[in-house]
């Protein structure tokens, strides 16, 4: 990583690579870095040649979550907390997948930002802890919600009462963790994945991942409501017909584009 930026975001190929920079504190975030974050996260909401996201650490580490260290502001601390929660919102609803690769520490709202990601991907030798009750804080960034929907509730109460540092196995066997790769490994293995979500149908990859973030907190009727309103919306790009074409012919899968497929001239909303 040569970028002196506290935040780097760097694009090829599809992939946006969002690197928190600040090794020499464990990559944890002062109130600069999330304000950058925000920024960051709605460029790439609003970009068009994004299909997906990397969110990574730099130097061996992921994120030693918010820098307390560097917390002390005449400002309340509630409009602060809410800019955070905000990012966390942000990263959470972003309309592409998001890969979190996780190397070293994943630390509170650093633990709770890898759990945003639709996908994690850690390093063998990677450190998850929901480290809040050692700093006589309560658990953030999301972490009340996101925690016990992805381990149960009875395991995050252990992971967040006790603030334990689990390592990558456990963190796999919890459903925290998507893969588990060796260290020398977990570049290529997230390059691929994030090079096969970006090859995908944006608009299709965009609303599976909405339905099942908004799923779980609804009943079956209204989730199968919700299918049927996105599934008209998939028909009406040129990726559906494509993709069926290419299904029926035998072809390689087409190059998706998310295109609108509505004739020029024909009544727009």
């Amino acid at each position: 990583m040569n970028s002196t930026e506290p935040v780097a975001l760097t694009s090829a190929e599809g992939v946006t690579t969002i690197t928190l920079n600040r090794p020499e504190r464990k990559n944890a975030i002062d109130e600069s870095m999330w304000r950058t974050l925000s920024d960051m996260l709605r460029h790439v909401r609003d970009d068009a040649d994004t299909r997906a996201v990397v969110l990574q650490g730099a130097g061996g580490d992921f994120c030693a979550g918010a820098d307390v260290a560097k917390s002390a502001h005449e400002e309340h601390p509630l409009p602060r907390l809410r800019r955070i929660g905000d990012v966390a919102l942000a990263l959470f609803e972003l309309p592409v997948p998001v890969i979190a690769k996780v190397d070293g520490v994943a630390a509170g709202a650093g633990c709770n930002m890898a759990l945003a990601c639709d996908l994690v991907v850690a390093s063998s030798r990677a450190r998850f802890t929901e480290i809040f009750t050692r700093r006589g804080l309560s658990i953030d960034f999301g972490g009340s919600w996101l925690l016990p929907r992805i381990v149960g509730l009875q395991q995050a109460k252990r992971l967040a009462l006790l603030a334990e540092v689990i390592d990558a196995a456990e963190a796999h066997r919890l459903g925290m963790v998507t893969w588990v790769q060796p260290e020398d490994q977990l570049d290529d293995f997230v390059a691929g994945v994030a090079q096969k979500l970006a090859a995908l149908p944006p608009i299709a990859l965009g609303q599976t991942k909405a339905l099942l973030n908004e799923g779980v907190g609804l009943d079956l009727p209204a989730a199968i409501r919700n299918e049927a309103a996105a599934q008209a919306v998939n028909f009406a790009t040129e990726d559906a017909p494509a993709a069926f074409r290419s299904f029926l012919d035998k072809t390689d899968p087409p190059h998706y584009t998310g295109r609108w497929a509505v004739r020029q001239g024909a009544t727009r909303p």
